[in-house]
């Protein structure tokens, strides 16, 4: 973890409005550590700038309270909600181009409503899909 802390990828201002623990699990920490050092560092680094944890590790009564999914790879912290500059779309399309064009390792690619952030996965298992996205409202 060069350019990312373990306390990014706990942090949730919803958390702590609704006094949710939202600490992960020993368990958890080996695929936040791969999801980092395989697809965020290189990122960060080729990017050349800062790059915003949005929503890393979210434990299930947190993910309930966003309204995930599920069987989101939040709750496993195989999965970080990023953006370059929060709320600008054309920093975050090119993140999410960047991240194509590196041919960095993911499970999933998301553009969330037209590059209002985005979501990408990692498998530390090796089964990602490299399954890209675009959700619109």
């Amino acid at each position: 973890m060069k350019y990312f802390t373990m306390g990014e990828f706990m942090r949730s201002n919803k958390a702590a409005k609704l006094g949710i623990d939202n600490k992960c699990r020993k368990e958890h920490v080996p695929n936040i550590l791969a999801l980092v050092d395989n697809v965020l560092d290189p990122l960060r680094e080729a990017y050349g700038k800062p790059i915003h944890v949005n929503s890393g590790f979210r434990c299930p009564k947190l993910n309930a309270a966003v309204g995930g999914s599920p069987t989101s790879d939040h709750m496993n912290g195989r999965a970080a909600d990023i953006a370059g500059t929060p709320d600008n779309k054309e920093e975050n399309k090119k993140i999410f181009d960047l991240i194509m064009s590196l041919k960095l390792p993911f499970d999933q690619l998301i553009d969330e409503y037209d590059f209002k952030w985005i979501h990408v996965s990692y498998r530390l298992d090796g089964g990602n899909r490299y399954m890209v996205l675009h959700k619109r409202l």
